[in-house]
């Protein structure tokens, strides 16, 4: 693990293989880790790249809110620290929409674009009064607060059922994360902006990708971006919920790879 001083902050870094860059952009509340599964499978044919948001994993909380403007700069600064001038960037969930923001601020910095278990739409009143209720809460009990709510949400009634190993892996994932960070994530998460005009911006190839059993981001979600971005296509996969790389993980890598080796 690496860090990188940048932005007034610092972020923790992995990069292995070699060949076309490929940089990965985590969910939240997870980190870098979540991709362990993809990097194994792809580092003998690309550059993989990936990295801890601000107040996850190894990286040191920021100032505050994490936008997803502040991910997206970051993943920019990161390439220009590997003197990267262009890769694929894979974002899932909250590294979607930080994805997005990199269309609009760093659109030259793309050769190719996935976004996995996403939406473009913007937060509900709803939807961010509960991020704020949830916030509160994890600064008053820790990321178990986080995990608890969480953890049954991000996953597939089939991975829930059958993969017991997978559910504690993400369980001791979000655990490690520091609760400060956590609480600004939920803050960046419902203060970001709606994507949808974003979808006509995107002029690299893209591939959309959900699991069948994903209720926090549904099927519909990625059809609406398939619909949305001039030329992509879509990939749903069976018996997996929102990790969709973590529950089906060499179907994910399969469409993964056939999109990498068109790009």
């Amino acid at each position: 693990m690496r860090m990188l001083a940048t932005g007034g902050g610092a972020i923790a870094y992995d990069v292995q293989g070699e060949g076309p860059p490929l940089l990965l952009l985590h969910a939240f509340p997870l980190g870098l880790a979540m991709w362990d599964v993809q990097v194994a499978a792809l580092r003998a044919q690309h550059q993989v790249v990936r990295f801890d948001a601000r107040g996850f994993g190894a990286s040191p909380p920021g100032d505050g809110l994490l936008s997803m403007e502040r991910i997206a700069d970051d993943a920019a600064a990161l390439l220009d620290q590997l003197g990267i001038g262009r890769a694929v960037v894979c974002g899932l969930s909250m590294g979607g929409y930080a994805a997005f923001a990199m269309v609009r601020n760093h659109g030259d910095r793309l050769s190719g674009l996935v976004l996995a278990d996403t939406r473009a739409g913007a937060d509900s009143p709803d939807a961010r009064a509960g991020r704020a209720a949830l916030a509160e809460k994890v600064r008053r009990e820790g990321a178990v607060a986080a995990a608890d709510a969480f953890v049954p949400k991000l996953l597939g009634d089939t991975t829930k059922r059958e993969r017991p190993q997978v559910v504690a892996r993400v369980r001791e994932i979000v655990l490690g994360n520091p609760p400060r960070g956590i609480a600004d994530a939920l803050a960046g998460l419902a203060a970001r902006a709606d994507s949808t005009p974003t979808l006509r911006e995107i002029r690299v190839p893209t591939l959309v990708v959900c699991g069948e059993e994903d209720t926090l981001t549904p099927p519909a979600e990625s059809e609406a971006l398939r619909d949305g971005i001039a030329g992509s296509r879509l990939v749903l996969l069976p018996r997996a919920g929102h990790l969709a790389n973590l529950e089906e993980p060499d179907a994910f890598n399969r469409a993964l790879l056939g999109f990498l080796g068109e790009v």
